[in-house]
C-alpha cells in the first residue's frame, strides 16, 4: 500500500520559513517522483515543485522559484519542501503526491497517490 504522510505546516509571519515533510512507504522510493501541490480557497490546485528520485531532477513553479527548495533523503524515504521568504499568497493546504511516471504530471495534477495535506498560513 502506497502511503504518504505530509506534515510541517503551521502559522508564520510574512518573511518566515517552514519545512514540510513527506514520508513515503509502500513503494520503491527511488523509482518515483514526489511532487508538492497547494490549494487555496477559491483557487485552482497548483503544482509547486517536484523531484524525480530516479535522476534527481527538480522542478518549481515560477511563483516559488528562488524561495522554495525541494530535496529528497532516500535513507529516510522522505521528501522535504523548504519554504523561505513566505508571503501571504503562499497560504494554502499543501499536499505531497507520488507518481511512478515522473514529474510530468506537475502541471495537471496527474499523480497517482496523495498525502492528506498540511495547512500553511502566512500572516502579513
Amino acid at each position: 500500500e502506497v502511503q504518504l504522510v505530509d506534515s510541517g505546516g503551521g502559522l508564520v509571519q510574512a518573511g518566515g520559513s517552514l519545512r514540510l515533510s513527506c514520508a513515503a512507504s509502500g513503494f520503491t522510493f527511488d523509482d518515483y517522483a514526489i511532487g508538492w501541490f497547494r490549494q487555496a480557497p477559491g483557487k485552482e490546485r497548483e503544482g509547486v515543485s517536484c523531484i524525480n528520485n530516479s535522476d534527481g531532477s527538480t522542478y518549481y513553479a515560477s511563483s516559488v522559484k528562488g524561495r522554495f527548495t525541494i530535496s529528497s533523503d532516500s535513507a529516510k524515504n522522505t521528501v522535504y519542501l523548504q519554504l523561505n521568504s513566505l508571503k501571504p499568497e503562499d497560504t494554502a493546504v499543501y499536499y505531497c503526491a507520488a507518481d511512478y511516471w515522473g514529474c510530468s504530471g506537475l502541471a495537471t495534477g496527474d499523480f497517482g497517490s496523495w498525502g492528506q495535506g498540511t495547512q500553511v498560513t502566512v500572516s502579513s
